[in-house]
C-alpha cells in the first residue's frame, strides 16, 4: 500500500504570505465620509430660512442649477439668496431670461413662506409668467420632513 507523507507537526516553520485583501479599513473611511456628507448636505441646501409647505410629491431630477426665487415670512423677496426690492423683479427676470439659451428660459424654483398670502405669492409667479419664463417649480417638502 503506498501513501503519501503524511502532514502533521513535522511542517515546515516558514508562514506563507497571506493572499487576502483586508476591506475593513476602506470601510470605515467610506462610512466616515458617508456620514459627514449626509450631515452637510441639507446645508447646502437653501440660504433664505423659509417655511414651506408639505406636499406629496417626489423630487424634480436637477442637471443645471436653477434660480431661486424665495420669499420668507415677512414676504421680502430674495432671487439666488440676494435681496431685490419687489419692483426691481420684473427687470432682473427679463435679464436671467435673455441671458439663457434654453428655450421657455432656465428652470426656476419658487420658495414661499406657508405663511404667506395667496396674492404675494401670485404677483411673483406673474412676473415670472410676463418675463417669458416657463419652466417654474413650486419647492415644498416632503411631509415629515424638516427644511
Amino acid at each position: 500500500m503506498a501513501m503519501g507523507p503524511i502532514l502533521g507537526s513535522h511542517r515546515r516553520s516558514r508562514r506563507a504570505p497571506m493572499a487576502e485583501i483586508n476591506v475593513t479599513p476602506m470601510v470605515d473611511v467610506m462610512l466616515v465620509l458617508l456620514i459627514i456628507f449626509m450631515v452637510t448636505a441639507p446645508l447646502l441646501v437653501a440660504g433664505v430660512p423659509v417655511d414651506l409647505p408639505d406636499s406629496k410629491a417626489r423630487a424634480l431630477d436637477q442637471e443645471r442649477k436653477p434660480v431661486q426665487i424665495s420669499l420668507d415670512s415677512a414676504g421680502a423677496l430674495f432671487v439666488d439668496d440676494q435681496p431685490l426690492q419687489p419692483a426691481q423683479l420684473g427687470a432682473r427676470l427679463a435679464a436671467i431670461a435673455a441671458g439663457s439659451k434654453e428655450p421657455g428660459g432656465p428652470r426656476i424654483f419658487l420658495r414661499a413662506d406657508k405663511g404667506l398670502g395667496y396674492g404675494k405669492v401670485m404677483a411673483v409667479m406673474g412676473e415670472i409668467n410676463a418675463a417669458g419664463l416657463r419652466k417654474v417649480a413650486l419647492v415644498s417638502t416632503a411631509q415629515g420632513e424638516t427644511p
